[in-house]
């Protein structure tokens, strides 16, 4: 268990070149709820400089040692860890103003990162340090010269900003892929919230899973970081607009290629669209969407909806459902006392700063339809009704813009439980609005009208990052408009940022470079583990077959004889199979197809009778065949015709958790005059020994 036995308020430590670091002093974070000091946060004295040189070194070594697979099974392991010791970091996750609701998308939700990646890394990348982008080229008639792109690990570290509303997920979001590449991490929370994540990282630290400098945490300021990376290094960052723009300005982003991603501020749209009527599934769902966008994490969210656009002649209804819906469903207090499902802001700061916002909104031509500036009447911790003025809180407003082109309304955000409404005139005019909010991390879509989804889409996803289409069909199953999920996107153009986070192994690849290799097959072979044609083979001695994986090595093949296809073998397939296509069974009309020459054989026969020429049928280290892939035919093979097939060892991946492991062959069917008849590559599960 992560411990909570520390006197308050404690001097917050940072993990750095593997040791706790404790300042001498720092600024406060405090309970949103009650305002109780939690902590002192900072980091002077702290030599950022050696952080990033301890990753560089220790933390690049220690996973370079590692493959991909075995990085994704650190962090299955990680997952069940923390999944062991949650229930105190949800204890730490109250005090952030976090319901249990909010908790779980922040605990949970981090946890369920690590465990996609570590499932990603091993059904989709190789076992090896080395990911093969795309197919190979050839720049030469003989075969002799060609290239293809691979990405391997940059060589410095991953330097990872987050924001306070997301204490645990903001950073295994931005852990999980640059660890599974291969690059160290070293973490900088938000000071107001920065306690949860030393918790977290705490937990990691403790279980002793993680390889030396793989993950380092500086609690406090890192003014000035941008000085200490180059080239080898990247930076992601989730915050303001304005702090982003100074670091996209540093001079070692701009001329010293330190890669940097960034996601900012964000007035995410939902749009109802003309279908939607009020006695519709889509409008129930939209306007239970928008509820429980307003009120999650008390609206604290980059993906909450900031901008309703509704059709003119149903803001009335739309506001009206909006308003029943948080007053029978919201109840505004102390997180850990029974009942709440809406807490306060991070801080007081942080109110007084969405007040302020929600002023400039009504200055701009907003009116405030639900909800007030008025200080709420909360549940305290006791289960008491009454005001916290020690606590952040702050009342759901929805605000109503009469005049749709308001600048306020597409320029102002207010990072709390709010949003504006206003009406559009036609599809065209709902498309202009949404894409007024400049770029945008996702969007929102309630229709049940394919074809309109798709105007509307076809209009608005230049702008956006993310689009869920609401409908009565998946309006249960739907994560919601709010919650990115590992395997897609999280990230957005324009005000957004332009940063794409997660995408499954997309993101794994922002902590890698594209590298275009050229030379012979050979070079080409060893420096991608994938077997070329034109690379050496070995064809003649003992089957490959009966080889295990400790034995077997790439470019090991078999070479069949060629066998005759009659006439006869082709009508017994079409009988036997039921395919009776006409190539196969009307010489006339195969004939007057221009890809035949007359009947000819199936491709299946083929490919089945190719399985005859190159097994090796008696017992051994090949388990079982599970698959075909990028099967092509493309030479017809008719009767009279014969074919012989050649078996390469094209790629062997070890299971790191089973006694086999995955061999690809590369099978090339060839007839009697050399013609390629057919390519495709052949699975195999076989043992290791």
């Amino acid at each position: 268990m992560v411990d909570l036995t520390f006197e308050n308020p404690r001097l917050l430590p940072s993990y750095v070149e593997g040791a706790w670091w404790v300042p001498a002093d720092g600024v406060p974070a405090t309970d949103a709820s009650t305002g109780e000091p939690i902590a002192r946060v900072g980091s002077d004295g702290l030599d950022v400089a050696a952080a990033v040189e301890y990753a560089r070194t220790v933390g690049q070594e220690s996973l370079g040692a590692l493959t991909f697979h075995q990085r994704a099974l650190i962090l299955k392991a990680l997952a069940t860890h923390l999944t062991g010791v949650k229930d105190s970091l949800y204890e730490l996750s109250a005090k952030t103003g976090a319901t249990k609701r909010d908790s779980f998308v922040d605990v949970d939700g981090g946890i369920g990162v690590l465990f996609t990646y570590g499932s990603k890394g091993r059904r989709e990348l190789p076992n090896s340090n080395i990911i093969v982008d795309g197919a190979a080229e050839s720049f030469s008639k003989d075969g002799s010269f060609g290239g293809q792109h691979v990405y391997s690990r940059v060589p410095g570290v991953a330097f990872q900003v987050n924001a306070f509303n997301f204490p645990v997920w903001g950073m295994l979001e931005k852990f999980a892929p640059a660890f599974l590449a291969g690059v160290p991490s070293i973490v900088k929370p938000a000071t107001p919230t920065a306690y949860l994540t030393e918790a977290c990282v705490r937990a990691m630290v403790d279980s002793g899973l993680l390889p030396a400098g793989s993950l380092q945490l500086i609690s406090g300021s890192v003014r000035g970081f941008l000085d200490h990376l180059d080239l080898r290094d990247r930076v992601g960052f989730t915050g303001s607009a304005s702090t982003a723009r100074s670091l996209v300005s540093h001079d070692n982003v701009m001329a010293g290629g330190v890669g940097l991603t960034t996601e900012t501020d964000s007035l995410n749209a939902a749009i109802l669209a003309p279908d939607a009527t009020s006695d519709t599934p889509e409008f129930d769902a939209f306007v239970i969407s928008v509820a429980n966008e307003m009120t999650s994490k008390a609206g604290q969210k980059c993906t909450s909806i900031r901008r309703i656009i509704v059709p003119v002649d149903r803001i009335d209804a739309v506001v009206a459902a909006i308003g029943d819906r948080i007053r029978s469903r919201t109840v505004i207090g102390d997180p850990r006392a029974e009942g709440v499902t809406m807490g306060p802001l991070a801080n007081m700061a942080q109110r007084d700063e969405v007040r302020r916002n929600v002023e400039r909104l009504v200055d701009g031509g907003g009116r405030i339809v639900i909800g007030s500036l008025d200080s709420p009447q909360v549940t305290r911790a006791d289960g008491t009704i009454g005001e916290a003025p020690d606590g952040a809180f702050f009342s759901p407003v929805l605000l109503r813009f009469d005049d749709s082109n308001a600048e306020a309304v597409h320029e102002i955000e207010a990072f709390g439980p709010v949003a504006s409404i206003f009406g559009y005139r036609d599809v065209a005019d709902a498309i202009r609005l949404a894409n007024r909010g400049g770029g945008s991390l996702v969007a929102t879509i309630a229709s049940a009208d394919p074809a309109m989804v798709a105007s509307i889409f076809a209009g608005i996803a230049p702008f956006h990052g993310r689009i869920l289409v609401l409908d009565r069909d998946d309006a249960k199953t739907s994560t919601g408009h709010g919650s990115p999920l590992p395997h897609l996107v999280h990230g957005g153009p324009g005000r957004a940022g332009g940063g794409e986070e997660l995408g499954g192994i997309r993101s794994v690849k922002h902590y890698m470079q594209r590298t275009a290799v050229q030379g012979t097959p050979a070079v080409l072979t060893a420096l991608t583990g994938e077997w070329r044609s034109g690379a050496a083979s070995r064809a003649g001695g003992e089957h490959p077959f009966r080889k295990s994986l400790a034995r077997l090595r790439l470019g090991d093949a078999v070479e069949s004889e060629l066998r005759e296809i009659t006439l006869e073998d082709i009508a017994h397939f079409a009988e036997f199979t039921g395919d009776t296509f006409y190539a196969h069974t009307d010489e006339k009309a195969a004939a007057a197809n221009p890809f035949f020459p007359g009947r000819v054989a199936h491709g299946y026969l083929l490919v089945s009778w190719a399985a005859g020429l190159f097994v090796d049928p008696a017992p051994g280290p090949v388990l079982a065949n599970y698959g075909l892939e990028n099967l092509r035919f493309v030479t017809p093979v008719s009767p009279g015709d014969s074919i012989r097939v050649t078996l390469t060892a094209k790629q062997i991946t070890p299971r790191e958790t089973d006694e086999y492991g995955e061999v690809r062959w590369d099978a090339v069917l060839h007839n009697q005059r050399d013609d390629v008849v057919a390519t495709y590559d052949v699975l195999t599960l076989v043992s290791k020994q």
